[in-house]
């Protein structure tokens, strides 16, 4: 969800609900105050400069403070998921969100990408015991390990990492997607994406790649604006990006050759050899009266060359499949 509740209860309500009308499993929050994440300063390191950010001049404490989930909003949004079936959970900025969020039993944690390095946050999180979601934007293998190794020496026992990266929005050919089955292999744990593109393309091509988890962010519409809104997903796109990576994930199956038990009445329109004239007991079969065709109900075109030349049996209408028994021996 993010900020694109704006500043509105009834809002993130609304989006709950639209979640789950979309079909998707999570939803998650954030929990922070501007407070925790960054100091009320107007020097030029506290305010963003990049030209491409949609946050250009904007003060971190200011944008902070607009993004922000209110704390006493998590319980009513996290009740209304649950009354919708979906699975509810956060990501905590600082350790006090970890105990505000134990107050409220979630069942599990994210870790943003730009905490990853924030290692007594990792620590707090993993002595909770409960599963961690760790974006890994920007990080290198030593971070991750440092991150990993964190989360497994202070209690944490399931974890999975999701690649990201860390622009808003970002673009496919920064996905660097062929990172997941690395990382699954390296960290021996389940991998996904925390996808910033626009579309549902590179999500659907993590899950090729072996991702188990997609994180989108989600908006009722991006008309209605608000700090994320430029590329999040809205409703009808959440579905179908719920629809198509179930397919994704479906059609991997498992490394197999020849038919499937679907495709047997298609085995039929294989070529087989077929009588191609009436012929008499003792008719030579020739290039003639002897044709490869469909359907595949006669012996196999290797045959062919091997049964030129040969007489039939008994007679033989034109249209009669060619069987070893109607072969005079």
């Amino acid at each position: 969800m993010s900020g694109n509740h704006n500043g509105s209860l009834s809002k993130a309500l609304l989006l709950v609900e639209a979640a789950a009308n979309s079909g998707v499993q999570c939803l998650k929050l954030q929990t922070y105050r501007a407070d925790t994440l960054t100091l009320d300063g107007r020097e030029a390191e506290f305010v963003i400069s990049d030209p491409k950010s949609l946050w250009k001049g904007r003060s971190l404490h200011d944008l902070y403070e607009e993004a922000h989930t209110p704390w006493e909003w998590h319980e009513p949004i996290m009740k209304r998921a649950q009354e919708h079936g979906m699975i509810c959970f956060s990501s905590p900025f600082d350790e006090s969100a970890v105990d505000f969020l134990e107050a409220l039993n979630v069942p599990a944690y994210k870790i943003g990408s730009f905490e990853c390095t924030h290692l007594p946050l990792l620590e707090k999180v993993a002595a909770t015991g409960k599963p961690v979601i760790l974006s890994t934007g920007m990080a290198t293998v030593a971070e991750i390990d440092q991150a990993v190794r964190t989360l497994r020496a202070n209690g944490c026992v399931e974890f999975a990492l999701l690649k990201c990266t860390s622009t808003y929005p970002s673009s496919p050919e920064n996905s660097n997607l062929l990172t997941l089955p690395h990382l699954r292999e390296l960290f021996g744990c389940e991998v996904g994406i925390s996808d910033h593109t626009l579309g549902i393309g590179v999500s659907i091509a993590s899950v090729a790649l072996g991702g188990t988890i997609i994180e989108k962010h989600f908006t009722l519409a991006r008309a209605d604006g608000g700090v994320d809104s430029a590329f999040s997903m809205e409703p009808q796109e959440m579905k179908a990006l719920v629809e198509e990576s179930e397919k994704a994930w479906l059609a991997l199956g498992k490394i197999r050759y020849g038919p499937t038990q679907a495709e047997k009445v298609a085995a039929t329109r294989r070529r087989s050899l077929y009588i191609a004239e009436d012929l008499e007991e003792g008719a030579v079969l020739t290039e003639k009266t002897l044709r490869c065709v469909r359907p595949g109900l006669g012996l196999n075109p290797e045959y062919y060359k091997l049964v030129l030349g040969r007489k039939i049996n008994r007679y033989a209408k034109k249209g009669t499949p060619l069987t070893w028994d109607l072969i005079l021996r």
